[in-house]
């Protein structure tokens, strides 16, 4: 649905753009034999990018239409909401609001469903690679500042990991994923975590998610212990583009 509304506004760097992350739709659900049933009168999609002109593009070509579907699901756009600004330091316990994926995967290879326990080194540096090369490949930070970005480790809550094995739950999945029509199947985590980096990582994987596929909707980030409704502002458009 998103790409089919970036591609509908006809500007080319926005259709190809992918410094983007979302959410799942986040409402009341039920899952059945016959898939994810809404209860909820309205849904809501959070959908982030350090470009503001991204998201202007976006969503002045999803008010646009009077419904859109997902699946079987009809939904008319209605309100936008801002988040305020979050502040951050060198160390942030964030939850996952999807999952992160921190290998990619191609075409008959099943590398990307490899399970990495999350406490390990491989598992932070993988991560630390992805991020790294996702900053330096946007041309908004220096040689010297991207120099300066050395420190980065992912601590998981280990008090969480324990309560899930104990109670014989998952927190590592297998997912699909499309990619040029190409269906590949990834591993995604979620549970809380510290994340311990310079100010300007954090903000990054805040705003633009953390691993691979986040252009698809993986690696969507919050901070712990935070009510997002009690953050939020009215949405200004910039002049130039409403």
């Amino acid at each position: 649905m998103i790409k089919g509304i970036l591609m509908k506004g006809g500007t080319k760097d926005f259709v190809d753009f992918s410094l983007y992350n979302f959410s799942g739709l986040k409402g009341q659900t039920k899952i059945s034999r016959k898939g994810l049933h809404f209860y909820s009168s309205r849904v809501t999609l959070v959908l982030s990018s350090p470009s503001k002109e991204f998201i202007d593009y976006f969503l002045m070509n999803l008010f646009e239409l009077e419904q859109v579907e997902i699946g079987n699901l009809v939904i008319q756009p209605e309100d936008v909401e801002l988040e305020n600004r979050v502040e951050f330091g060198d160390n942030t316990k964030f939850i996952c609001i999807s999952p992160v994926v921190i290998l990619s995967s191609s075409f008959n290879d099943t590398t990307a469903k490899r399970f990495i326990p999350p406490e390990t080194d491989s598992f932070s540096d993988l991560l630390y690679e992805s991020t790294m090369t996702r900053m330096q490949s946007t041309g908004m930070f220096s040689e010297e500042q991207m120099a300066g970005f050395y420190k980065f480790q992912l601590v998981p809550d280990k008090n969480y990991l324990a309560r899930l094995n104990a109670a014989q739950k998952k927190f590592a999945r297998i997912y699909p994923v499309f990619d040029q029509d190409v269906k590949y199947e990834i591993r995604g985590y979620t549970f809380p975590f510290t994340l311990y980096a310079a100010k300007e990582v954090q903000e990054f994987v805040f705003h633009s998610g953390l691993g691979k596929f986040t252009h698809k909707g993986f690696g969507m980030l919050d901070v712990a212990n935070t009510n997002p409704n009690q953050r939020v502002l009215k949405y200004e458009f910039n002049l130039a583009q409403a």
